[in-house]
């Protein structure tokens, strides 16, 4: 993994700090750090669409439960242990999952699963797997049209030098304080083979 800095930064004015009704700083630590959680989030979503010996799916179909099936059944063929399977996907391609699971939102009572999925709004267990949704997955480049991954715990890593740092900087010529809030970290496919690609085209976009 090539670790590289990640930061972001903004120019607190004495002003605001002193008329604000909340602790200001506090609230740009909260915020920052959630920024750079969906940035490490984004760059490990980015990973699915790497190339995989293990795939499912096309740019030309929906998401459905065969599929995931199907990914579970590549899996355990190559003796991919059971325990630490998920799936992600991002919430336009988990729609049609949905759908397909509930016969278009019209069945509610079909099972476990469907009566979960319209009850809740997500698809919680799938043949073992828990299924989550994101929307730090980016397209293809193609509206519509996202990569996936079913994989196991050890498919993937993140590899951080420190934690993440919050610091600031005082500019008198500015009245006002630099915030900065940095990492360190890589992201990367640890074990090829215990990933399986699922690609599919949104019915919604």
């Amino acid at each position: 993994m090539t670790v590289s800095p990640v930061a972001i930064r903004t120019l607190l004015t004495d002003l605001a700090r002193t008329t604000a009704s909340s602790n200001v700083v506090a609230d740009l630590g909260r915020l920052f750090g959630e920024a750079l959680a969906r940035k490490i989030d984004s760059d490990l979503c980015a990973l699915f669409s790497g190339s995989f010996t293990n795939a499912v799916g096309n740019a030309s179909t929906t998401m459905s439960a065969a599929q995931v099936f199907q990914a579970v059944a590549k899996l355990k063929s190559q003796g991919v242990p059971t325990d630490g399977l998920a799936c992600v996907v991002h919430p336009a391609i988990s729609y049609d999952l949905k759908a397909n699971l509930t016969n278009t939102f019209a069945n509610p009572a079909a099972g476990d699963v469907q009566n979960e999925a319209m009850r809740m709004g997500y698809v919680g267990m799938l043949a073992g797997v828990p299924i989550y949704e994101t929307s730090n997955i980016a397209n293809t480049g193609t509206t519509g049209d996202y990569y996936g991954g079913l994989f196991h715990r050890d498919a993937f890593g993140v590899g951080m030098i420190g934690d993440i740092a919050i610091e600031t900087q005082r500019r008198a010529s500015f009245l006002s304080d630099d915030i900065i809030c940095s990492a360190s970290y890589g992201v990367g496919t640890l074990y090829e083979n215990y990933n399986v690609q699922i690609l599919a085209d949104s019915s919604i976009l």
